[in-house]
């Protein structure tokens, strides 16, 4: 999932370089108000606080367990954002989601991406930006409930699950000018389930940090 996400932002990189090349050969005068005006892309890390509903697991020899995935998640992913006029941009985005919780190592992995569109104000050196992200993804659990042995020998009470759903991800946020095409960026964002709801997916506000690289014309 995470190679496919980087591909997809990779080929976007360089659609938007060719892009921006022949766009800046066009006379500046017989564009529209809706002009194409560069991209902008890169990376980012994230962390916050997600949690899902509490779970009661029942094990093979019958014995209950009550769970709850909660907690801060680390993961990674990146954007990439076509400019369009004085506010509009399109693109897109994906990352790669990972909680551990539990005393014997419980783990969540989220993934998703789709289609991005948000409105940017620029104040000085900043420009803040409102939008939302639709499209799709997958969830990961595994529940431990005793401690694992490092062994080809098959636990009991390991319970594996695995679903898809789409997505939609609001978000807001605010980037820096470090540089002309160098931009430090801050975002929030809350992942909703919009099809497939579970009592195991975790959700909550989730913050990125990064860097955004671009041309601007």
């Amino acid at each position: 999932m995470k190679r496919f996400l980087l591909t997809i932002i990779a080929g976007c990189l360089l659609s938007g370089s060719l892009f921006s090349a022949e766009t800046d050969s066009l006379d500046s005068g017989h564009r529209s108000r809706m002009h194409y005006r560069g991209f902008i892309g890169g990376m980012m890390l994230h962390t916050g606080y997600v949690c899902g509903k509490s779970l009661t697991v029942t094990s093979l020899s019958g014995q209950q367990f009550s769970v709850k995935p909660e907690g801060a998640p680390f993961g990674i992913g990146g954007a990439i954002r076509f400019m369009f006029g004085k506010h509009l941009r399109v693109g897109a985005e994906g990352y790669v989601s990972t909680l551990k919780y539990g005393e014997h190592g419980s783990l969540v992995k989220t993934g998703w991406g789709g289609v991005l569109a948000d409105c940017a104000w620029t104040l000085g050196k900043c420009r803040l930006f409102v939008g939302g992200t639709v499209g799709g993804g997958s969830q990961t659990g595994t529940i431990i409930l005793s401690p694992v042995s490092d062994d080809y020998v098959a636990e009991e009470t390991v319970s594996y699950r695995k679903y898809g759903f789409a997505a939609l991800a609001p978000f807001a946020g605010i980037e820096y000018a470090v540089t002309k095409k160098v931009n430090l960026v801050a975002k929030i964002d809350y992942l909703v389930n919009l099809s497939n709801p579970q009592d195991d997916f975790t959700t909550g506000p989730r913050l990125y940090i990064g860097f955004m690289f671009g041309h601007m014309n």
